[in-house]
């Protein structure tokens, strides 16, 4: 079934992420498609004119992978206002049709953040394909997300043994194990959000930021202990990323994904 994006839409663009720091179990790229696993069952999502090809194509599939390829994402007014900017509206014009990809649960989102903690996204995304073939279920060729039921009955050596520290492994447990109510986090403020989150050990600042950013697509996400959006910033403004943010305001989240994508090795020039 068809769903369509918004023009412009560049699906490889989109879901470059999935391919460039190695494989993903939980969103596999695999022949020119996308896997996921929704409700236990395979879905492949394939690019199309006029959007995404879904199959199967049911309302909950369409959901979920709307939500993975960023389709909340409102590009339009965001490429007007970079438009006036010499730094962003190039970048935008190179790299049109880029949605950023979101985390469609809140808990993989916060567990994908702790395993990225202070390590490359190469060695964060092989931590999470072993978490998620060691609590995960098989659905084709993707894999289900652990829940976070099946992470709060993990024993910190059973995390140990899949490449968490033991330091990650604690938050990841706490988490899991924690009252917070992750759902209900999308009907609050900004602040309110960075508030709950951080009150959690190990969901520092960092994390709170890209949980706006990367599930909630929260406008004014701006993850500035980020390192590689740090080093954008020197190379594309010459400018501090605090200084950044609100010269980027109030499209912090989009620009900061532009500028990660038009800073990677390689491509900055």
């Amino acid at each position: 079934m068809l769903l369509r994006f918004p023009e412009p839409y560049d699906f490889e663009l989109s879901t470059e992420r999935f391919r460039v720091f190695g494989p993903d179990r939980a969103n596999l790229w695999h022949d020119g498609a996308l896997f996921r696993a929704v409700a236990g069952h395979e879905v492949r999502i394939t690019g199309a004119p006029g959007g995404v090809d879904v199959e199967p194509g049911d309302a909950q599939t369409m959901a979920v992978a709307g939500k993975l390829l960023g389709l909340e994402f409102d590009l339009d007014p965001f490429y007007a206002w970079a438009a006036n900017d010499p730094v962003l509206g190039p970048i935008t014009v190179r790299f049109a049709g880029l949605r950023p990809p979101l985390a469609p649960d809140p808990f993989e989102s916060l567990v994908t953040s702790i395993t990225a903690q202070q390590v490359s996204l190469r060695s964060a995304f092989a931590m999470r394909s072993r978490l998620i073939e060691r609590f995960g279920k098989p659905a084709g060729r993707a894999w289900a997300f652990p829940t976070r039921e099946r992470i709060a009955q993990a024993t910190e050596d059973e995390l140990f043994a899949v490449g968490f520290s033991h330091r990650k492994a604690e938050y990841a447990l706490g988490l899991a194990r924690s009252d917070l109510d992750l759902d209900g986090l999308a009907a609050l403020d900004d602040d309110e959000i960075r508030s709950r989150l951080t009150a959690v050990r190990g969901l520092g600042a960092w994390t709170a930021e890209w949980f706006l950013a990367r599930h909630l697509a929260r406008p004014r996400a701006w993850p500035v202990g980020d390192l590689a959006l740090r080093k954008a910033a020197t190379l594309l403004y010459g400018v501090d990323v605090h200084d950044l943010g609100q010269r980027l305001d109030p499209f912090q989240n989009l620009s900061a994904h532009y500028l990660l994508a038009a800073a990677r090795p390689g491509r900055a020039g």
